[in-house]
């Protein structure tokens, strides 16, 4: 890919198997029409079974769809042995690309012992099946469980010592905040690409989840104004939100972002308003091979 050329891609999650999997299908079908570069499968951390969710749903995408695939693998409440079978059960399936995270820990209950941090899994993954790239993920406004943005950036090196190929962001608002942690990386020498993650806000709802479960992002003044103006006006806070969105991701990519990453949270009509606005900046192919 030209090095000013950025890539589009998306991130979806399985659905509750209670629910069943017919609307994010329905999703994923109009995903595919998009052509993004690749989209990446959540993984539930602790709650339900991997193969069944995430390796089922990367299946589809990566056979079915024939759009690039990587599936997400949360290590805190793994072990050896069930991350050696699932990297089985993807090789099988011909997913060969892993979004490795440490995972978001449960107060109640108790982790797994393999592994400590995401580092602990990247370097197992290496030695079990070498063939996997691994994508890692950062954190521009820093981890929350990070005491400061250096030791954080010193432990994303680490990470991309152990094998990572390329980044992808925890979502932000503020793109000043993403080129400083940007920066940093390059003085650090992490030097392989990172995509931005972008989650559009389109309800009152998403909102507030967000501002309680994300304490470490920053909202900027402009991003704030949307959500207490258009509060109780579902249709005006949508509309702003959509167009947040994508003044951020054409501002990133007047900066040369390697790439957007789109949070669609299933909505496959947010991911063709993103790409109908933005399509003329982005590289798409769901053939590509390569994340850089």
């Amino acid at each position: 890919m030209s090095q000013h050329t950025p890539s589009l891609s998306f991130e979806v999650f399985p659905p509750n198997p209670a629910v069943g999997n017919e609307k994010i299908l329905r999703a994923l079908d109009d995903m595919q029409g998009l052509a993004p570069h690749f989209i990446s499968v959540t993984a539930s951390n602790n709650k339900y079974n991997i193969k069944e969710t995430t390796v089922a749903l990367a299946n589809h995408i990566q056979n079915e769809l024939e759009v690039p695939t990587i599936a997400h693998l949360p290590a805190i409440y793994l072990t050896k042995e069930s991350v050696a079978e699932t990297l089985q059960e993807l090789d099988e399936v011909g997913v060969h690309r892993i979004l490795a995270l440490r995972g978001d820990i449960i107060p109640e209950v108790a982790p797994q012992k393999d592994f400590r941090y995401a580092t602990d899994l990247i370097s197992f993954i290496k030695e079990e099946q070498p063939h996997f790239e691994i994508v890692g993920a950062c954190y521009p406004e820093g981890h929350p469980d990070s005491p400061n943005q250096i030791s954080d950036i010193q432990n994303l090196k680490k990470k991309v010592d152990a094998g990572c190929s390329s980044l992808v962001t925890q979502l932000f608002f503020d793109n000043e905040r993403f080129y400083d942690f940007r920066d940093k990386c390059i003085l650090a020498g992490i030097e392989v690409p990172i995509h931005a993650g972008i989650m559009p806000i389109l309800n009152r709802n998403q909102a507030l989840r967000l501002l309680k479960t994300c304490e470490n992002i920053h909202l900027p003044r402009k991003f704030k104004a949307i959500l207490d103006k258009y509060e109780h006006d579902p249709e005006s806070l949508k509309a702003a939100g959509l167009a947040y969105a994508v003044d951020q991701i054409v501002d990133l990519v007047t900066q040369d972002v390697a790439g957007v990453h789109l949070y669609t949270m299933n909505n496959a009509e947010t991911a063709q308003y993103i790409h109908e606005a933005t399509r003329a900046f982005f590289h798409t192919g769901s053939g590509s091979k390569q994340l850089a």
